[in-house]
């Protein structure tokens, strides 16, 4: 990053680590996006993960998929609370209700997701406003944030627009163009006045040719002229010349076109055939195999590297191309182009990640959970522009005469590094010379944005008050624990009753220091709004002292509570309710600790770092306390019950009874007063399947009718098959999953009522 640093990619740092604006960090072919990312773990202090719309984009990423980080189910979301049966009557339409009842997080990437500061998304123009949107609903869920978009983390956006459009099927475009003017990221609801900073990188590190630059910039902005038509087409060869050519890789427009040309040149070889099958260990899903399991190779075949070089010796890089010099069933040696040495390969290996919190210091890590490893190399006389993406050519033969999406005569000229290596195998046609209208549309639009200085000295301002705001107080981790309370308490009750005192004590602690935080918050505050930088820093490092030693005892308090009912049965949801209070805590921990370094270095306008040392002492400190309750405990008395719990009495029976009636009612009133399920559901921190359930004894009892509640085709097509089946997974199956459990029970049970 050193030598091609530019001021946009320091700004682009700044943006990152100094506030918490959603960035767009875009550029031309070749401008640092990739490198820029891959220095992002040096370049921030914040705990971030890396997502990409496909399987291969993430790999490249060095992340996941979006679909598996965020366990969304595949098909369209529509960003709405309501039912997608109220838009549609296909199967692959999700809403927020659908992912909420259907499709919950489980509890390691809850974790994960609840631990960052920050979301990178790559390659995002391939990724759709809907799937977006879904990811803002599940970071507000999560975060327990609704109010801000993404629940208050910051996300950065990489890609070029310009480059792979989004994939919309026309059906689904049916549906979905009712919420949305297209399908590119931008149009996302979560981005509407979220103040997104857009940040083109504007130095080209691929092409140092003016002319070809010019006409680049031209074809990306629809703006080619007859000039640069006529000078792209000085390059245009006929098959005949094209053969007495020193070998080049062809970009072509379909698959099928790359895949015929790499075959028939292959099977023109008069060489025998060898086949290099790839090592699989563990759990790596065919899709984001970055090679065919197994590569076939002949003597003479011209080959592409897909990889940089892990060894270090930038031997070869993703995009170089060679020629096969010499097989064996153990070895394979290639001539590398324009360096005429021989080679050696050596496999690569690719790796499938997961994101986890480390079991002990409970910081974000990656695990590698599956392998593959192949020769780094595939058939290249042939590949197509999709697949040309993030390769860097200094020859290619382009043959894009049958262009079919926006933006690939773009795309494959942007390739190469010069004029000098461009072959056109078809002329180029102004007719297939366009870039998407509404992308053209939106990228001239941000000319209104301010300056980018002004931005960042803004954003930094309104990063530094959220700071101090956010750092120094306890009403999330309060607020947490309520939650946690009252989902408990009709459901557990602890028989020992100094465990059943464990939590309300620690409840009772964060209480009693709502005044002084409140107090401290304010003060620094004014200090910010003064300017008094040296007084802040003292304030902020005194009250960091006391704030840390202050929740080291609340965290022990907690985590002596998880010791003792770690051996109980049957009480997991409470275990993973403790482990998710036991984060919030380490968090607050952490970002107190760090607040000094990061408020100082903020209004200096520098970059910190990683703050390693600070996550260690943070994690080091929750393992000393973990070690000192297991030596100090005595030894469990046995509990009268596997759960601890005390046992059911009749008048408790009769008393959730009783309560039962009464929140049923409730719930219809509120449904009655205008709200949704969802929102009741949020409100009284209730499964919305429970609140379906309230609502439905309200249709039983006539306080309700069925049709407020379920679509009249719902009612229509299942009230017919009632009695059809004998459980409702059955139904569920014979609509093909179209209709949810709750929707099923509560128009079969109406049916059943009114034909009694």
């Amino acid at each position: 990053m050193e030598n091609q640093s530019t001021d946009r990619l320091e700004l682009a740092a700044k943006f990152v680590n100094n506030t918490g604006a959603p960035v767009f960090l875009t550029g031309k072919a070749g401008t640092g996006k990739t490198t820029f990312l891959r220095d992002l773990a040096r370049l921030t202090h914040k705990d971030f993960v890396i997502v990409a719309p496909t399987g291969i984009a993430a790999l490249n990423a060095r992340g996941v998929t979006i679909h598996s980080q965020f366990l969304l189910p595949f098909g369209s979301f529509l960003p709405t609370r309501e039912a997608e049966g109220h838009y549609s009557d296909q199967y692959g339409f999700f809403t927020q209700q659908t992912m909420a009842r259907k499709h919950p997080l489980n509890q390691v990437r809850r974790n994960v997701l609840k631990s960052i500061d920050l979301l990178v998304i790559d390659e995002v123009s391939m990724l759709r406003a809907d799937i977006l949107d879904a990811i803002d609903y599940r970071m507000r869920s999560v975060k327990r944030n609704y109010n801000v978009p993404f629940g208050g983390i910051q996300v950065l956006l990489i890609g070029d627009l310009y480059q792979l459009p989004p994939v919309v099927k026309d059906q689904e475009w049916a549906v979905l163009s009712r919420f949305y003017k297209s399908m590119h990221f931008f149009e996302a609801k979560a981005l509407q006045n979220s103040g997104m900073v857009y940040l083109e990188l504007d130095k080209i590190f691929r092409q140092q040719d003016d002319v070809f630059i010019r006409i680049l910039n031209n074809l990306r902005d629809n703006r080619a002229t007859p000039e640069d038509v006529r000078v792209l087409n000085q390059h245009f060869k006929t098959v005949e010349e094209i053969r007495d050519l020193p070998p080049a890789i062809t970009l072509t427009t379909h698959n099928y076109k790359a895949d015929e040309l790499n075959l028939r040149e292959l099977r023109v070889l008069d060489s025998p055939s060898f086949f290099y099958e790839a090592v699989l260990d563990r759990d790596f899903p065919e899709t984001l195999f970055p090679l065919p399991q197994s590569i076939e190779l002949k003597v003479g075949a011209r080959v592409m590297f897909i990889k940089n070089d892990s060894s270090g010796n930038a031997s070869y890089f993703n995009g170089k191309l060679a020629t096969v010099k010499s097989l064996t069933p153990e070895e394979i040696t290639v001539d590398l182009d324009d360096s005429n040495t021989e080679y050696v390969l050596r496999q690569e290996v690719w790796e499938n990640k997961k994101y986890r919190l480390h079991p002990d210091t409970k910081e974000l890590e990656e695990e590698v959970v599956g392998t593959f490893s192949q020769y780094p190399i595939k058939l290249a006389w042939a590949v197509t522009v999709h697949k040309s993406q993030g390769l860097t050519f200094d020859r290619a033969i382009i043959d894009v005469g049958q262009a079919f999406a926006p933006g690939q005569v773009y795309v494959a000229l942007s390739r190469l590094r010069s004029l000098d290596g461009l072959i056109l195998r078809t002329r180029v046609q102004t007719e297939v010379i366009y870039s998407d209208p509404k992308v053209v549309d939106f990228t001239q639009g941000t000319g209104l944005q301010k300056e980018l200085t002004e931005l960042l000295t803004q954003n930094q301002a309104s990063y530094l008050s959220r700071l101090v705001q956010d750092t120094f107080e306890f009403e999330s981790i309060l607020q947490s624990m309520v939650q946690f309370d009252k989902k408990q308490e009709s459901s557990l009750e602890f028989e020992d009753e100094n465990l059943r005192e464990d939590l309300p004590a620690i409840l009772r602690s964060l209480q009693s220091e709502r005044e002084n935080t409140r107090k401290f918050r304010n003060q620094l505050l004014v200090l910010l709004q003064q300017n008094e930088g040296e007084k802040l820093q003292e304030r902020i490092e005194k009250g960091a002292g006391y704030y840390l030693k202050f929740l080291e005892g609340i965290l022990e308090k907690l985590m002596l509570h998880e010791v003792k009912v770690m051996d109980f049965s049957r009480i997991k949801t409470y275990q993973n309710g403790l482990e998710e209070l036991e984060l919030e805590l380490l968090r607050k921990s952490l970002s107190i600790a760090r607040s000094g370094r990061l408020i100082q270095a903020i209004t200096k306008g520098e970059i910190t770092g990683k703050m390693q040392d600070l996550s260690q002492e943070i994690g080091q400190k929750r393992q000393s306390i973990l070690a000192k309750i297991r030596e100090t405990l005595p030894e469990k008395s046995k509990s009268s019950t596997k759960t601890g719990r005390k046992k059911s009495t009749e008048n408790k029976t009769k008393k959730t009874k009783e309560k039962k009636g009464s929140s049923n009612l409730l719930s219809i009133e509120l449904f009655l007063s205008g709200k949704s399920p969802q929102e009741i559901a949020t409100e009284r921190e209730f499964a919305l399947s429970t609140i379906m359930g309230h609502l439905g004894s309200g249709v039983k009892a006539g306080m309700l009718k069925l049709e407020q509640l379920v679509s009249d085709q719902a009612i229509r097509e299942i009230q017919p098959m009632a009695g059809k089946f004998d459980s409702l997974k059955l139904y569920y199956e014979h609509f093909n999953g179209k209709y949810d459990y709750g929707t099923l029970r509560l128009i079969l049970f109406s049916g059943e009522e009114k034909e009694g």
